[in-house]
């Protein structure tokens, strides 16, 4: 049962409509780094979750990312409503299309549900969410720099921090499940090259840039200089 307030979590209040920066926002509201595919990437998520407590987690993330849906669109509509219609058309698309948001990214591709990514396994699926987060809150970076007025900066402003709340719980889930740093959290036993790294890309020099790395070297790893000459 949802339950919707009409009202945004968030004040959202713009100086001056800019059509063509809408544009860009429809990249947060039909995009693969916007939150429809947040807010359904999560909420399908907590079907396949057997931890009450991180289910819980999951759906109320999920009905977050609806509400900055809500908020996306609502900067997307004040951007396009009301305003000289030669500014609209100088973004074709909502010439085309109509004033407010669409299921499009800035570049008019139709949302998709390809973009979603869930498979069914908390660990797997929670890691799939930190990197949903980084690519959302590098998208807000780009739009923050490119913000036409205070109002619509202090907005995306608190989108992304949002972003980055959300990482950190998404974190704290595969700690308290001991697999925030464990590579290994399938039902099927690795072979012996596990702790393998093969030196695959050298300079012309034939410097290999190995150095003394924490992904080639001792503790965890076994470096391999030629593996070619060492698994022919």
């Amino acid at each position: 049962m949802f339950f919707h307030k009409k009202e945004t979590i968030q004040p959202v209040n713009i100086e001056t409509a800019h059509p063509k920066f809408a544009q860009l926002l429809l990249e947060q509201f039909g995009g693969a780094t916007g939150e429809l595919t947040a807010a359904l990437q999560y909420w399908v998520q907590s079907f396949h979750c057997e931890n009450p407590s991180i289910r819980n987690m999951l759906q109320d993330i999920a009905v977050e990312e609806f509400s900055h849906l809500e908020m996306i669109g609502k900067l997307i509509e004040s951007h396009t409503k009301n305003v000289d219609q030669t500014d609209a058309y100088k973004s074709t698309l909502f010439a085309v299309r109509g004033m407010g948001p669409h299921f499009l990214d800035s570049q008019s591709s139709a949302w998709t549900a390809t973009y979603i990514n869930e498979g069914g396994d908390i660990v797997r699926d929670l890691r799939a969410n930190i990197g949903a987060e980084a690519g959302a809150r590098q998208t807000y970076e780009s739009l923050i720099k490119l913000a036409p007025d205070p109002g619509t900066k202090e907005t995306l402003v608190h989108l992304l921090t949002r972003e980055i709340s959300h990482t950190k719980m998404f974190m704290n889930a595969l700690d308290s499940l001991g697999k925030l740093t464990d590579p290994m959290f399938g039902n099927i036993e690795p072979d012996s090259t596990v702790d393998l790294y093969y030196n695959l890309s050298t300079e012309s020099d034939g410097n290999s840039q190995q150095g003394d790395k924490p992904w080639n070297s001792a503790p965890d790893f076994k470096y391999v200089a030629n593996p070619t000459a060492s698994h022919s």
